[in-house]
């Protein structure tokens, strides 16, 4: 267990939108500007989906380099995981190529195809509804083109059977120490967050793993701090929840890491800077 905690800003998934908080990031600008702050609250990582104008999520290669560099020319020191889930029925080839174009120092890595759907929890509306694909080919073909380029793939697990996925994978060797892990919890199509689940997941951990957690809307905060207590490390932020544990309307991701540094502080864990990051995660340190 690692006495430092990483705690790491998503900025502005592939859902969240303008509509559902004003703060959310379209621009470069935008996305350098929440990122420097979430930086200055206690954030060692931010995790981007870049936009279009309208805030249409893209897989274009030049508007996703203008926002990573828009981010790195602002806040050096940050480390930037790339997404590789670019929106909507993406081709494998659209979502990997930008990974490998501007090779950003991780990247998250799918692990299995699911039901994917945005259903308003009041009424059972489906509002959005689609299938995520994630084969086992491009498991394998993922990893290893990110493992080559030198970008730490970021294994996002959207309940056990994710997990098990790159547990039957693994002899292939592709994936370099530590391993990173991402617990994923209240998408719908995924798993709700449950703490003997949660307890479940970390106990079928491969050795030396390193897990993260973000749950979606109010499970982002039991979820983070189960993970806090559990010596692991949190991820909060705008793709995520729009709201403060008040339920009112977060001004920023930088508000949201600032409930996760305190719930660091609540439970004696000390907040890692990015370069304390990078070696916990197995990256180059600056």
């Amino acid at each position: 267990m690692s006495k430092k905690v990483i705690i790491t800003a998503a900025l502005s998934g592939s859902g969240t939108t303008k509509e559902h908080n004003p703060a959310v990031p379209y621009s470069p600008v935008e996305f350098a500007e929440e990122a420097a702050k979430c930086y200055a609250a206690g954030a060692a990582m931010v995790h981007v989906h870049a936009r279009l104008e309208d805030g249409t999520p893209t897989h274009e290669v030049d508007m996703i380099r203008d926002t990573y560099n828009a981010i790195k020319d602002k806040t050096p020191e940050l480390i930037v995981n790339l997404t590789s889930a670019v929106g909507m029925q993406k081709t494998p080839e659209e979502r990997i190529t930008q990974i490998l174009e501007i090779k950003p120092e991780m990247a998250s890595l799918n692990t299995n195809t699911m039901n994917f759907a945005g259903i308003n929890r009041k009424t059972g509306e489906i509002l959005v509804d689609y299938v995520f694909d994630n084969t086992f080919h491009m498991l394998q073909d993922f990893s290893k083109a990110m493992e080559e380029n030198g970008v730490k793939p970021e294994i996002e697990c959207y309940d056990m059977g994710g997990l098990d996925n790159v547990l039957l994978i693994m002899p292939q060797g592709m994936f370099s120490a530590p391993m990173n892990f991402n617990f994923v919890w209240g998408v719908a199509g995924g798993q709700r967050f449950r703490p003997d689940a949660f307890t479940a997941m970390v106990h079928a951990l491969p050795p030396n793993a390193n897990f993260t957690t973000c749950g979606v809307g109010r499970e982002e905060f039991p979820a983070i701090m189960q993970s806090c207590m559990m010596g692991g490390h949190m991820r909060v932020g705008l793709e995520d929840n729009v709201r403060l544990p008040n339920g009112e309307l977060a001004k920023g991701s930088y508000q949201l890491v600032e409930c996760a540094v305190t719930v660091a502080e609540l439970l004696s864990r000390e907040v890692a800077s990015p370069d304390e990051a990078r070696k916990i995660m197995g990256l180059h340190v600056n």
